[in-house]
């Protein structure tokens, strides 16, 4: 099997306007995006067009993406929620799908590089882990805020929690987790 070109590689070809370089990159990781848009967004079409804008936003905007500050996939993790959390805001509390507990995210499906995707499969397994070891007061606070987009008084509001305690559970929760994926990062850059 040829290895495959690195994310890095892609967005300079996406840069340069080659319009496979984005499919490629819409192969390799729009299932990871698509799964992270469900999971705040609930089922339907909605998910879909925001990895479809996620996309656009990446063959818009190569040229702004930095590899010195994160993973390809960082980046487009990062567009990913923040247009779907747009949505979700757009929609209104009242209409909020619940929020279902992480093992329940499905695995993207496999693809043909199958050293990539045990690798893919072995660092979700790590993060659930380590996320599933926090208790379950800072997971909440982590989850309402990634997955819901909520701010750490509407978390406090929600939960009938002091603001206090709320942001303490939100920076005891991201210190655990940091340390425990340390040792799973590579220098500089995202794992898998």
């Amino acid at each position: 099997m040829i290895p495959s070109e690195s994310d890095a590689a892609l967005m300079a070809r996406i840069e340069a306007r080659d319009a496979r370089a984005l499919g490629e990159l819409y192969d390799r990781h729009a299932p990871r995006l698509l799964g992270l848009a469900r999971r705040i967004l609930g089922g339907g079409g909605e998910a879909e067009e925001v990895v479809q804008e996620t996309f656009l936003f990446a063959w818009r905007s190569a040229a702004s993406y930095d590899a010195g500050r994160g993973a390809v996939l960082t980046w487009l993790l990062i567009a990913t929620r923040s247009r779907a959390i747009d949505r979700l805001r757009a929609r209104g509390a009242g209409s909020r799908p619940p929020l279902r507990p992480l093992e329940d995210a499905g695995d993207p499906p496999a693809t043909d590089d199958v050293e990539a995707s045990s690798a893919d499969r072995e660092w979700r397994a790590i993060c659930r882990s380590a996320v599933g070891e926090l208790p379950a007061e800072q997971r909440a606070v982590l989850e309402l805020a990634y997955f819901e987009g909520l701010t750490q008084q509407e978390i406090a509001e929600r939960t009938a929690t002091p603001l206090g305690t709320v942001k303490t559970r939100a920076r005891l929760g991201l210190m655990k987790l940091r340390e425990r994926l340390r040792p799973y990062r590579r220098s500089g850059t995202d794992a898998p």
